[in-house]
């Protein structure tokens, strides 16, 4: 009874951040009466990003009705939560004062977040709500490469003079009402607008007023190149701890600042990216269309289907070989799913590393041998288990022995392919995410059949 009880405690705490299950419900049968009142008291006491996950489990038509009834509660926060897939659709049935009071509440890096992947007409028609200034700002940001750090900045910032003291500073502050809604750092200029260094405001708040701003900087200062890959970025705040960095210009000028939030959404972008692309699947979200998955899907199964034909032309050449001995049709599969099985375990880890920059020319040797070695020793305790099982189900020592050997070949070879291609794919310039997967699962199959027919050829026949 106890155990029960931990395990829906268990439960309980993975699904402490869910939406409760009667919310959708509810909203649906709003929605279908028509009652305003009622989803204003549901939508109430979500945080944006709960909203944009409710939206994203509605019926197209239920959504379009909902936007028409209540979209006055669609703020920029829950305009931003929203999937990019889900967005451009919500954007178009919002009334255009309800948009122009979202983008008019935003930070420039997320209007541009929001404005970058909508049709040319769309993002005109979101840019005419924005003010002069702001629609100027987020314009410049646009004119920056996709997926660099002139994308991803914000250009709200609070720069100060290098030779200000603490209290100039505070009073500076104190006077401006357009500050950023969140900052962590006041950033030190010279008289040419080049970043010199940045102070914390808790380092700004405990200090005298009459200490000067360069005498309490950080030393973990760095700046970051508006055309430098956002990604680079991102993993220079994880590497180097960082909370924010000033962003600057071809001439070194301040021009706006990356926060840690937005270099986290990249770093977790990342990730996710990297799992998909082991799948071959790609950038998918469950708001996209069913044509455009299937076509986005389809490069991948086809490659996968040649690697299948290559596999099978090995096969084909021991037809005579696996008809004298039919136990062997039985127990190919085995050995080509657990080197295929090896090779994604060793591959995972080498994509993972490589995108972390931990897997470098200098360390990858070591690596190598490690990979191999791990699979010599798994294979080796495979190779009994398996000869165990082919002696005890058929009755034929040999044939444990040749499946023995075959899984130790196959295994060592899919470790030394899980680490060798993404390695070999890195170097030549192509996503190691993307591709590698069907090249190990060919060299395993391939590999593994022939190991194992061959074997069998020479040592049964």
């Amino acid at each position: 009874m106890a155990a029960e009880n931990d395990t829906l405690t268990e439960d309980r705490e993975d699904d402490a951040y869910a939406l409760d299950a009667e919310l959708a419900p509810a909203i649906r049968l709003a929605i279908a009466s028509g009652d305003v009142g009622r989803i204003e008291e549901l939508f109430e006491p979500l945080h944006p990003a709960d909203i944009a996950d409710l939206l994203e489990q509605l019926q197209p038509g239920q959504l379009k009705e909902l936007l028409l009834l209540a979209g006055h509660l669609i703020d920029g926060e829950t305009l931003s939560e929203i999937d990019e897939g889900l967005r451009e659709e919500v954007i178009a049935f919002l009334p255009s004062d309800v948009l122009a009071e979202a983008v008019r509440d935003l930070e420039s890096d997320d209007v541009v977040d929001l404005v970058e992947d909508l049709a040319a007409p769309q993002q005109e028609a979101l840019l005419e709500h924005l003010e002069d200034a702001d629609r100027v700002a987020v314009q410049a940001a646009l004119s920056f490469p996709e997926y660099s750090a002139g994308r991803l900045m914000q250009t709200e910032v609070v720069a100060a003079p290098e030779h200000w003291n603490v209290g100039q500073a505070i009073d500076f502050m104190r006077r401006r009402e357009d500050l950023p809604e969140q900052f962590y750092h006041i950033m030190l200029v010279d008289p040419r607008h080049r970043p010199t260094g940045y102070v914390t405001l808790g380092k700004l708040m405990s200090s005298r007023r009459d200490v000067t701003l360069g005498d309490i900087t950080e030393p973990t200062f760095r700046t970051v190149p508006a055309t430098q890959d956002e990604g680079e970025v991102a993993y220079a705040f994880n590497q180097y701890h960082l909370i924010s960095a000033p962003v600057v210009d071809d001439d070194g000028r301040l021009i706006g600042v990356i926060t840690i939030d937005d270099a986290m959404i990249v770093l977790d972008e990342e990730h996710e990216e990297d799992i998909l692309r082991l799948a071959g699947v790609g950038e998918e979200s469950l708001s996209d269309k069913t044509f455009a998955i299937a076509r986005r899907r389809f490069p991948w199964l086809f490659v996968n289907l040649i690697t299948a034909i290559l596999a099978s032309l090995v096969i084909a050449q021991f037809e005579a070989t696996i008809a004298a001995i039919v136990a062997l049709a039985v127990l190919m599969p085995i050995v080509a799913s657990m080197g295929g099985n090896a090779g994604t375990q060793t591959l995972t880890v080498a994509v993972r590393a490589l995108a972390t920059k931990d897997l470098t020319p200098s360390n990858a040797l070591r690596v190598i041998r490690r990979e191999v070695v791990a699979g010599l020793l798994n294979g080796l305790v495979f190779a009994l288990i398996m000869g165990a099982v082919g002696i005890a189900w058929f009755g034929t020592p040999m044939l444990g022995v040749v499946i023995g050997i075959a899984m130790v070949i196959n295994l060592v070879v899919a470790g030394l392919a899980g680490i060798l291609v993404p390695l070999t794919l890195d170097r030549v310039g192509i996503d190691p995410a993307l591709a590698s997967g069907a090249f190990v699962t060919t060299v395993t199959d391939v590999v593994g059949f022939f190991a194992f027919l061959g074997l069998a050829a020479v040592l049964l026949l």
